[in-house]
């Protein structure tokens, strides 16, 4: 995989790394979705393109799940016990699902696991409460069986659902492969707090969507998944990022007295910059 831009150093920084290893596990998931007829990561390279590096699918989902597994040991299952064993459960879940058909019908190779195995695939997922089959929709149960970094947003509706747990995410598996790669330019370096804050307002458009106020702004309701007025505007012909950013621009200028100067600054620039990179990377 190239990488477009290296440290001063030549060497890749923490967090080009961990972005490398994200679109290698999400590259070689994607493959393997696609060759059971589901959709992937529309940002990831083309199956023929992945598998034509790899030695055998099964090895390249074992070998790309280790690798990003064990990028996260710092992260996510920092306070995981017996890492080593869960990596190697779940590994061996990902092979047994892709071998007998786990990623066509999600719920029914669920239903045949043990205890155990839902407890490892629980602890991957990072789930509250114990997994129940019953209640999982398609989107949910396929999510169980994917790394935390490849889960997909199935029906497009801009919520991942991970078991029964939603999730909104930017990137997000639909994301657009320009918009992506415009993101991940503008957030280079960014905190995790910084970078936390810009794709919940990224998200706004599918929030406020869903927000029903009355005549004099006051709340009346949200619509959810599964409502008849619900509505994903990120997923409608025609939505433009580039306008998405300059809807930012707009409304941080019309609060620009409200908030202190350097936020104002730092997030005019931020916007500013994405934007470029949009309109650089060919992004609509």
């Amino acid at each position: 995989m190239q990488i477009d831009s290296l440290g001063s150093s030549g060497l890749l920084t923490q967090s080009q790394q961990k972005r490398q290893q994200e679109h290698e596990v999400q590259n070689v998931f994607s493959a393997m979705l696609a060759q059971v007829g589901r959709q992937g990561y529309v940002s990831a390279e083309a199956p023929e393109q992945v598998l034509e590096g790899e030695q055998s699918l099964t090895k390249g989902l074992q070998r790309t799940w280790d690798s990003w597994f064990t990028g996260e040991l710092k992260g996510r299952y920092a306070q995981a016990s017996s890492p080593e064993e869960l990596k190697q459960s779940f590994g061996e879940i990902i092979v047994r699902a892709h071998e007998e058909g786990g990623y066509v019908d999600p719920k029914g190779f669920l239903q045949k696991l043990s205890q155990e195995e839902l407890a490892v695939v629980q602890k991957v997922q990072s789930l509250a409460s114990p997994i129940r089959v019953s209640a999982l929709t398609e989107e949910g149960a396929l999510n169980l069986l994917l790394p935390p970094a490849t889960q997909v947003d199935l029906n497009n509706d801009g919520i991942t659902q991970s078991g029964v747990a939603n999730g909104i995410r930017f990137p997000s598996s639909n994301t657009p492969a320009a918009v992506v790669k415009a993101w991940e330019e503008t957030t280079e370096g960014m905190s995790f707090a910084e970078k936390a804050m810009a794709e919940f307002q990224m998200m706004l458009p599918l929030i406020t969507a869903n927000l029903e106020v009355d005549e004099n702004g006051k709340f009346v309701r949200q619509y959810e998944p599964g409502d008849p007025e619900y509505r994903n505007p990120m997923a409608e012909a025609g939505y433009s990022y580039v306008a998405a950013t300059k809807d930012r621009l707009d409304s941080l200028e019309f609060r620009k007295h409200e908030i202190p100067a350097d936020r104002y600054e730092r997030q005019k620039s931020f916007w500013e910059k994405f934007q470029q990179s949009l309109i650089q990377n060919g992004a609509e």
